[in-house]
């Protein structure tokens, strides 16, 4: 009788802190937090800069991951797409130089500039904005939405479903789910795996 009652608390326990406990980082529907970060050209930088805006593409990128290399084109071709319609894209670099030696500020200028990006580059130097919006890879999309007042998560996860050719992708995630959101509609995909290399966190 005692062992059944221990059985009984402990899964009680159980489901209590299971259904108590909230996963890190945003999920669809959520509203985004304002948040500021340091551009490559040495302003900081808002989403509430963006008057004109009605979303974002956020795109947790890097210098040095090879996925973001094989995608760096198409997160160039997404801004100049869709930054004119109202979403412009917001890349943002939060890997531990430390860990990343190619990924410090001053690298981040140099690498924007030898690649003429007209998107916005921006610096998460504490990872504070990584870890709110829960981005665990580069290249990690999050597509924001205004909704009145409010920013609100549309659309989580890949840039496409081919990693080393855009040609060959028959499944373009983000402009499929900034397409509809342009008609008023809702994406039909809105989370998809993220891959790219992990970000590279500070240590503990």
């Amino acid at each position: 009788m005692k062992k059944l009652t221990l059985l009984t608390i402990s899964l009680s326990l159980i489901i209590f802190f299971a259904g108590t406990t909230k996963k890190a980082g945003y999920e669809i529907g959520d509203e985004v937090k304002n948040f500021t970060l340091k551009s490559v050209d040495g302003n900081m930088v808002s989403t509430s800069d963006y008057g004109s805006a009605k979303g974002f593409i956020v795109i947790f990128d890097c210098n040095t991951c090879p996925y973001s290399k094989m995608y760096q084109d198409r997160i160039m071709g997404l801004d100049e797409k869709y930054a004119t319609k109202g979403y412009p894209v917001l890349a943002i670099n939060s890997n531990d130089p430390e860990r990343s030696p190619g990924d410090t500020y001053e690298e981040m200028v140099s690498y924007a500039k030898s690649n003429k990006y007209k998107h916005a580059y921006l610096y998460d130097a504490d990872q504070s904005v990584a870890k709110n919006f829960g981005a665990t890879s580069t290249p990690h999309v999050y597509i924001l939405q205004k909704e009145g007042e409010k920013m609100v998560v549309s659309y989580i996860g890949a840039i496409d479903n081919n990693t080393k050719s855009a040609k060959k992708a028959d499944k373009k995630y983000v402009e499929s789910a900034v397409d509809a959101l342009l008609e008023g509609k809702k994406p039909t995909e809105t989370k998809t795996k993220a891959i790219g290399c992990t970000i590279k966190w500070k240590a503990a």
